[in-house]
């Protein structure tokens, strides 16, 4: 009988041996690189994800995600290099995070496709260098912004408030488009003087007691929403908002309605459809970027469909701003009959009539 359990252990450890290996021979064409997040975040990596998987599962393409192990252009590299193991000839890298990391490795696998989401690869003193296996998308935050802030004031909101994180140009963009959206609305309803906006960086992309104790002292002062505009940071403000008598968000990036109630809209970049339209070219080139993607850059917007407003009814949760006027609004951006500044020195701030007051 011990023979027999021995000899049955033996077979059992020797399966686990061969399916372990096997595991170990699957290959992904597809792979997706998360930055510090995971693809369930509400944000960048999620929508980013349902774009790459919406197109590998419409393409019968194999396709996985790599979450690195820690915050760090070696840990991101390491991961891109284990999706180049398991076979991956596409990479999708949603986040200025990965700029370093693409500028390491992009000459490195000059047969693997990069596709660089909301940046361009530099070193680290900042010398930018695209390869022609790598194609990058940046935004047109400053429409997505102009939307919102333009939808606030218009539905009402005297006293608003925006919320960044790190000082980065695409963050910089949304909340100088917010700024000038809330402006053009109060011109237009003749109430410049009663629309005001205090403004902050944070400094940071993730949520900290801080940023909830600053988001606390707005709300009680009577700031009505918060355009929270960066990662994670929109958990400290909801927080704030939740323990406020009536505060209210606006999410960024994706579609954050889900979240709470107290987020009244999104202003958003239509990362999914980015993704999509990318990795479209890629295929029907032969799994190659074609002339035109090739080591450059595409900055997308209203005119693309890749920014904007969700406008589902379980999305929409302003009060008098109707769908109808906002398509209205949208369709004058798209076309260039409204035009937004697409300033990103955080030293350079807007020129408009309502108040704004900038803080440290």
């Amino acid at each position: 009988m011990k023979k027999i359990v021995t000899l049955l252990m033996a077979i059992l450890m020797v399966c686990g041996l061969v399916l372990t290996g096997c595991g170990a021979q699957e290959k992904y064409e597809i792979a997706l690189i998360t930055d510090v997040g995971n693809i369930d975040d509400q944000s960048f990596n999620q929508a980013s994800w349902e774009g790459t998987k919406a197109y590998a599962e419409a393409n019968d393409k194999t396709y996985a995600y790599y979450r690195p192990t820690e915050d760090s252009t070696n840990a991101r590299v390491d991961s891109i290099n284990a999706a180049i193991d398991k076979g991956a000839e596409a990479i999708v890298c949603p986040g200025y995070l990965f700029e370093e990391t693409i500028y390491a490795v992009q000459d490195q696998h000059p047969d693997v496709q990069f596709l660089l989401l909301d940046g361009e690869p530099h070193d680290a003193d900042y010398n930018y260098s695209t390869s022609s296996n790598v194609h990058c998308i940046l935004y047109r935050e400053e429409q997505a912004g102009y939307l919102a802030g333009y939808a606030a004031v218009k539905d009402g909101y005297t006293q608003l408030g925006f919320l960044g994180g790190m000082a980065v140009p695409a963050v910089v963009r949304y909340g100088y488009g917010y700024v000038q959206g809330a402006n053009d609305a109060a011109k237009e309803m003749g109430i410049t003087d009663e629309i005001s906006i205090k403004y902050w960086y944070s400094g940071v992309f993730v949520p900290n007691d801080d940023i909830k104790t600053k988001m606390d002292g707005w709300y009680t002062s009577g700031t009505e929403v918060v355009f929270a505009c960066g990662g994670g940071i929109y958990l400290s403000a909801l927080a704030a908002a939740e323990a406020s008598d009536g505060g209210k968000i606006i999410g960024v990036d994706v579609d954050q309605s889900s979240v709470s109630p107290l987020i009244i809209t999104s202003a958003m970049k239509e990362l999914s459809n980015s993704v999509i339209i990318a990795l479209t070219d890629l295929y029907e080139n032969g799994g190659e970027w074609s002339e035109e993607y090739a080591g450059t850059t595409d900055v997308l917007g209203a005119a693309e469909d890749c920014v904007g407003l969700p406008t589902a009814e379980d999305s929409w949760r302003f009060d008098t701003f109707t769908v109808e006027e906002y398509n209205a609004l949208f369709e004058q951006v798209k076309s260039g009959e409204i035009t937004i500044s697409d300033e990103s020195d955080p030293e350079v701030t807007p020129e408009v009539e309502i108040a704004v007051e900038y803080q440290k």
